[in-house]
């Protein structure tokens, strides 16, 4: 067996398609899990780091927990804090600091829709190989008893045995493309699953986030202009 498929390697294309796309995939899974990994208690610990500097109404403080944070959640915080800045402006020249809970909403909204992307990104890799390797592993198999075939009819000499040689090694491919893309499609599930429950985490910290914000608003409104004119004393 071990022969057949070394031997098959050589002639057959498509195995090694086949193989790329195991390899592909594997490091596609391998990239996501790091990524991934430790996502929750790094996006709780920054939650939590950002709503104490919010009570003490230090916006700088919260920004730099943020900005030296690891976390894909500290971009969803900062674009809260960056609307909320005294030093920041709008289009409309007011500070920052003076937008309406219902647009900080809509700027924190899209960051995390970013940050859900960012998520799922390589994701579409394992659904494109396990989708695919099994037409890949068919086509190879087809190929190989044409082959078969014709060998048979330029030595004209017919019967089972003469293709049961190339026809076994031909669905080696198949049965090849076949086991990657169960592998592609488990690791996509799993993958997937654990992407859906993260995003879900990040929602319910960002609308605890926004809770707290807009509970502070009125406070941490006074409070920018009070730092500002005690800076400028």
């Amino acid at each position: 067996m071990d022969q057949n498929l070394f031997s098959l390697m050589k002639t057959s294309f498509s195995l090694w398609v086949i193989l790329a796309c195991s390899v592909i995939a594997l490091a596609a899974a391998v990239e996501r899990t790091i990524a991934l990994w430790g996502f929750t208690a790094r996006a709780r610990a920054l939650a939590d780091a950002v709503g104490r500097a919010l009570f003490r109404g230090d916006l700088d403080d919260g920004r730099a927990q943020c900005e030296s944070s690891p976390s894909l959640a500290a971009e969803v915080f900062l674009a809260g804090l960056v609307a909320l800045s005294p030093r920041g402006a709008g289009l409309s020249g007011r500070p920052a600091s003076e937008a309406s809970a219902e647009k900080i909403a809509a700027t924190v909204e899209r960051e995390r829709q970013r940050v859900n992307v960012r998520l799922k990104r390589g994701l579409w890799i394992l659904a494109t190989v396990g989708a695919t390797a099994p037409f890949i592993g068919l086509f190879g198999t087809v190929v190989g008893i044409m082959s078969a075939f014709h060998q048979m009819a330029q030595t004209g000499q017919g019967g089972f045995a003469v293709v049961a040689s190339g026809i076994s090694e031909a669905l080696i491919t198949t049965a090849s493309g076949i086991a990657v893309a169960v592998l592609a499609v488990v690791l996509f599930n799993v993958l997937n699953t654990h992407v859906q429950r993260l995003t879900l985490q990040l929602r319910l910290l960002t609308e605890e986030y926004l809770e707290l914000v807009q509970e502070l608003l009125p406070s941490l409104r006074s409070a920018g202009p009070a730092r500002s004119a005690g800076g400028e004393g």
